[in-house]
């Protein structure tokens, strides 16, 4: 059976990859990414979530504290972005029928990091956020952060479907089989 592909969860998925590669080089390049740094010029929009505070767990105070999680949550966007890549390559080059699921795994990876960071902020009171103003937040937090959930969720609707349609199909013929054989 042919992999059923949809165009704009390839694109998603193509798309945001220099995307993520670019945040997750400046979270492994810190400090010398960071304003003051020999390569802040690569990530000169940075500035923004430095001096704007959207982003404690990438500021310099979470750098100076050694706090692990920026750089924990950036290898898993390189693995969850592998995935979508190899997700576009087993569907669309190879037609390998179980790459929806690769596909599908990656995205919930993305969409449970992206809840993660709304319910951090939530549980702690709004603790890296809270002192923006709302204007700001939602140009630079909820827009940008609501986009990696809204689109994910749909692409988990999509392959979801796709998935439960072929354990459909596949149920179908191992029942027709089984009937098959008891004649």
């Amino acid at each position: 059976m042919a992999v059923k592909t949809h165009t704009w969860v390839t694109l998603w998925f193509i798309l945001t990859a220099p995307v993520i590669f670019w945040d997750v080089g400046y979270c492994f390049m810190r400090p010398r990414s960071m304003l003051g740094g020999d390569l802040h010029w690569i990530w000169k929009p940075y500035e923004i979530y430095q001096n704007v505070r959207f982003c404690e767990f990438m500021a310099i105070k979470a750098l100076e504290e050694n706090d692990g999680f920026t750089n924990a949550q950036s290898f898993l966007n390189v693995v969850e972005t592998l995935m979508n890549l190899a997700y576009v390559y087993l569907a669309h080059v190879s037609g390998w029928s179980p790459a929806p699921l690769i596909g599908f795994a990656a995205v919930t990876m993305t969409l449970s990091k992206t809840v993660l960071y709304w319910l951090q902020e939530y549980y702690c009171g709004f603790c890296a956020i809270g002192h923006n103003t709302m204007s700001d937040l939602i140009v630079y937090w909820i827009i940008p952060n609501g986009l990696w959930i809204v689109i994910p969720s749909l692409i988990i609707v999509r392959l979801g479907k796709d998935l439960a349609a072929s354990l459909h199909v596949a149920e179908r013929a191992a029942t027709k089989t089984a009937s098959g054989k008891q004649k």
